[in-house]
């Protein structure tokens, strides 16, 4: 694609483009998980949304497709055909206080939401690692600590300004484009390259939240301790529980539990009172935090690493599977995580492309790569053959890089979506990492 093209599509925007061979073009095609290839045709490091403009005038023009990432986030497999978008630089954060909303650009993280809302008592809905960006997050639905309470992240945009596949700009609220609003709250990038996006903020004040570890060895006794929890939790409280081995020679097991409560920390002890009957934790970082603190809870790694992942929906936490979650504590390698995020609450309701959730629980299981063949592929599986897994559709923010769009919802919804990618859209122009239509 080399000969003329690239000066043309330089001559164009005014960000770096960068194509195979050029000096940092390794570094701009490579995603936040490192396991990842992405063989784009070019990589176009966007200045401001005419930039958005012009790349996707310019693919459209020459059969191309373009897949916006800010961060490199929840990518998928990328080929030839393809020019990948970088918006990181569009990084507007507009906030209004009174009206609690906030206004951002396609890359700013949700650090810097929750900076400028908290000093006002107000929150987001982020999830774990705060160093995500808001507009692709919120685009697969977004999953956050305050699910529970107030639903996903999707739930809560007004309006969207997006790049069409025909390289017009657009405002799209519930009134001017029901369609399409409806598409991009959850069912992906799919339909439209976002540029900025408005959203309403939620009352949080202090939030009383950390967590609590406990060697492997106790993991029944946590385990149970977590399905007691559950049964009786608020939807002002969200409990997670990782079963974890740190990758490195004789890394121990450990079982911990990660939780956040909108209240005071008495309620919170109260509420998680069962907890006591595993014994005293080894470590325990509970205290009142801002929501701008809540990415200190989990401790997401922000650098770039390779992962293998996989989510499934859990119906239950009945007997056996507490037996085959004890069993994985104590033979978790070759896989270094195991996570349990307990759902429900507003979830159960949720609006958009997201939609609700039926189940009550999900549970993730990662490995790190080391090469084919991959043990922790057999692990997964095996482990997976052992719990009351439901098949049902999965927040699509925790798609794996293999799975497509359609794990992500109901039969339904994927043909409302498909149907307005294939109206919207018919040539594929824009190309979100996972494709409705495949």
């Amino acid at each position: 694609m080399r000969d003329g093209i690239l000066d043309d599509l330089r001559d164009r925007v005014a960000g770096p483009v960068l194509l195979p061979g050029d000096a940092g073009y390794e570094a701009a095609r490579t995603p936040w998980n490192l396991s990842v290839d992405q063989r784009v045709d070019a990589v176009v490091e966007a200045a401001h949304a005419d930039d958005v403009v012009a790349a996707v005038r310019f693919a459209r023009e020459r059969g191309l497709g373009v897949s916006a990432q800010p961060s490199g986030h929840g990518a998928a497999p990328l080929g030839g055909g393809t020019i990948l978008l970088r918006t990181g630089a569009l990084d507007e954060v507009s906030f209004e206080p009174g009206r609690a909303a906030v206004r951002v650009g396609a890359g700013v993280p949700w650090s810097r939401v929750q900076e400028v809302a908290s000093p006002h008592g107000l929150t987001g809905l982020l999830g774990s690692a705060p160093h995500t960006s808001v507009v692709g997050y919120t685009l697969g639905g977004g999953l956050s600590w305050f699910s529970r309470r107030w639903g996903r992240a999707s739930d809560h945009v007004t309006a969207f300004d997006v790049v069409t596949a025909d390289g017009e700009t657009a405002r799209v609220d519930a009134e001017s484009d029901p369609d399409l609003f409806w598409a991009l709250r959850g069912g992906g990038g799919d339909f439209a390259i976002v540029t900025a996006m408005e959203f309403g903020l939620q009352e949080a004040g202090l939030v009383h939240g950390g967590q609590m570890m406990w060697p492997g060895a106790k993991a029944a006794a946590v385990l149970a301790a977590f399905r007691e929890v559950t049964w009786n939790a608020p939807p002002e409280l969200t409990v997670w529980l990782r079963l974890f081995r740190p990758p490195v020679p004789d890394g121990e097991p450990m079982v911990i539990v990660d939780s956040a409560f909108l209240g005071a920390a008495q309620e919170a002890e109260k509420l998680l009172k069962p907890l006591a009957a595993a014994g005293a934790p080894v470590l325990d970082t509970r205290r009142a935090r801002r929501p701008a603190d809540l990415g200190d809870i989990t401790g997401d790694p922000v650098d770039p690493s390779p992962l293998r992942a996989r989510t499934e929906m859990l119906t239950d936490l009945d007997d056996t599977t507490l037996y085959a979650l004890a069993g994985a504590a104590r033979d978790l390698p070759p896989l270094v995580a195991v996570q349990i995020r307990h759902l429900d609450g507003a979830l159960t309701a949720s609006t958009g492309a997201a939609g609700p959730i039926g189940d009550p629980f999900l549970i993730s299981m990662m490995a790190v790569p080391s090469g084919p063949p991959e043990p922790g592929l057999a692990r997964r599986r095996a482990l997976a053959d052992a719990l009351s897994l439901s098949g049902g559709p999965k927040p699509f923010t925790l798609l794996a890089p293999e799975e497509a769009a359609a794990a992500a919802f109901a039969p339904r919804t994927l043909d409302r979506l498909r149907a307005i990618k294939r109206e919207r859209d018919p040539d594929r122009v824009v190309r979100a990492n996972h494709p409705v239509l495949g």
